[in-house]
């Protein structure tokens, strides 16, 4: 909902590193004026180590000029000025009167998986995304009316010699503003002094954040106290508008998820050769981690499905622990993270390199309808388009084996096959695996989207519909696409999916012993 602040008499503010605040002072951010303004100094940075990779520490990872592997500080510049510019165009349709807004965008915080001992911390890809910055304990704060008048502002953790000696450099104040190329940074412990000042210069201002999901206790523990004292607990999450951004990427963007999934589809290939009868699920899962890895992507980008057999009727499952008997078929759903970009792939072949003939008949109904989906895809239909089409075109695929009864009417077909494929048949993919969540599937597809199309069936042993020769088979396939005006690009086509590439793939190593 939105809100108009009650009036808070002015006073002035000065943090404790020489900095003022003064709400009447804008600084423009707009590309092409910040570039002239902060480029030419951000890369003066002493070659000393920062809280995160820059181009003078990690050569190998970034070029001159770029923030994060692939993206200039530019390009996070332009993304700020267009989230203010939607905000303000946005807020002008609900109140003709022009107002401030103050954006709060938290980090994330490390967890702990007992003492001392942190599980291996990701980003928030919203924070990310508008930042660039890998630190935890972290918040980035926009201010302005619009676009072209917006002030950014990063809250840092301090340098603290004692912290990095353990936990490793910071960034700290001094640098942030020349290394994220925002116009000044505070230290976090300043933040709700930051907020008093700016209510107290700001008569009449929207505020932003995202009050529902909180990501940082001590932001959030803030922005409660602010909201209870200031605001009787009214708020507008900026979340759906910075998912709208994401979910069209740019160049920079596209070209890392290319190499996202390249890098994934290389590792499910080598796996798929490397697996024989008798193979564990977890060696097959600890073989496509190790390709990843040693590809260049820093982790997967999910826990990955390596189901054999029957388990594959398990559409999450994540155990991992049984052995792949002879005659059992593999179906892995795997994808890499990639200086923050996600791939998504399923694959499903027979662990002995050769598919029978129900496994055959199943797995090239799931080709044929993956292959039809992704021909639509030029049409720009909507990912919820894509379903329905499934269902109807798995329905009368299954009709054909005789699985479902060729008297039935169109309705009756697409209902049943949806208890054969009881998941949606496409999400979008970006800096997380199910991207832009507030976005719905009932948009249109645009150039500069990325999405998944993975269409499967599952044949439980208690479906009274189908013959006992499919029971327990499961088959799904994946692969990434990416949108664009002349037609959908496969990501992932470098992955093998027809029938005679995976029996050949598996050829020379099916034999072999444990």
């Amino acid at each position: 909902m939105m809100f108009v602040l009650k009036q808070i008499s002015s006073s002035s503010f000065r943090t404790g590193f020489g900095l003022s605040w003064n709400s009447s002072c804008t600084c423009s951010t707009k590309p092409t004026i910040i570039k002239a303004a902060t480029t030419s100094r951000q890369w003066d940075i002493k070659p000393k180590k920062q809280g995160q990779p820059t181009a003078a520490t990690h050569p190998h990872l970034l070029q001159h000029g770029e923030l994060l592997p692939g993206l200039k500080q530019e390009e996070f510049q332009e993304r700020r000025y267009r989230l203010m510019e939607n905000i303000h165009k946005h807020s002008l349709r609900h109140d003709k009167n022009p107002k401030q807004h103050l954006v709060v965008i938290p980090s994330t915080t490390k967890v702990y998986m007992t003492e001392k001992i942190p599980y291996v911390f990701r980003q928030n890809s919203d924070f990310l995304y508008l930042s660039g910055c890998l630190e935890p304990d972290s918040a980035l704060v926009l201010t302005g009316e619009r676009g072209d008048d917006h002030k950014s502002t990063l809250f840092v953790r301090k340098r603290d010699a004692h912290s990095e000696l353990w936990d490793g450099p910071r960034t700290g104040v001094e640098a942030a503003p020349s290394l994220f190329g925002v116009n000044q940074a505070l230290p976090l412990t300043e933040f709700e002094l930051f907020l008093t000042s700016y209510t107290r210069n700001n008569r009449n201002f929207m505020l932003w954040y995202d009050y529902m999901n909180p990501l940082q206790p001590d932001v959030h523990k803030t922005m409660r106290e602010f909201l209870g004292d200031a605001w009787s607990k009214m708020w507008e999450s900026p979340k759906p508008m910075i998912h709208r951004l994401r979910l069209y990427k740019s160049p920079a963007e596209a070209a890392l998820m290319k190499a996202s999934c390249r890098i994934g589809g290389d590792a499910i290939t080598t796996t798929i050769a490397s697996s024989y009868v008798g193979i564990t699920e977890h060696q097959l899962f600890a073989r496509v981690d190790y390709e990843c890895r040693m590809r260049g992507a820093e982790y997967l980008a999910y826990p990955p499905v390596v189901a054999g057999g029957d388990r594959a009727n398990i559409i999450h499952y994540i155990n991992n622990n049984q052995v792949v008997a002879d005659g059992e078929m593999v179906l892995m759903d795997a994808g890499c993270e990639y200086h923050g970009y996600s791939s998504d792939i399923t694959r499903t072949w027979p662990v002995n390199g050769k598919f029978t003939q129900p496994q055959r008949d199943l797995y090239e109904v799931v080709l044929s309808v993956q292959s039809q989906l992704i021909e639509e895809c030029t049409n720009m239909p909507t990912l919820d388009n894509l379903f329905h089409m499934m269902c109807s075109l798995l329905g009368r695929h299954l009709q054909e084996l005789g699985i479902l009864s060729s008297r039935s009417t169109e309705e009756e077909v697409a209902r049943a096959a949806y208890s054969f494929c009881p998941h949606h048949v496409s999400h979008y993919l970006g800096m997380d695996v199910h991207d832009t969540a507030t976005v719905t599937r009932s948009v249109p597809l645009e150039p500069g989207m990325v999405i998944t199309v993975e269409p499967g069936i599952y044949v439980s042993p208690l479906n009274k519909l189908a013959p006992p020769q499919y029971h327990g088979l499961g088959v799904r396939i994946e692969d990434d696409i990416l949108i664009t005006s002349s037609g959908p690009v496969v990501l992932t086509a470098g992955c093998p999916k027809q029938i005679d590439e995976l029996e050949k793939l598996i050829s020379n190593t099916c034999s072999m012993d444990l």
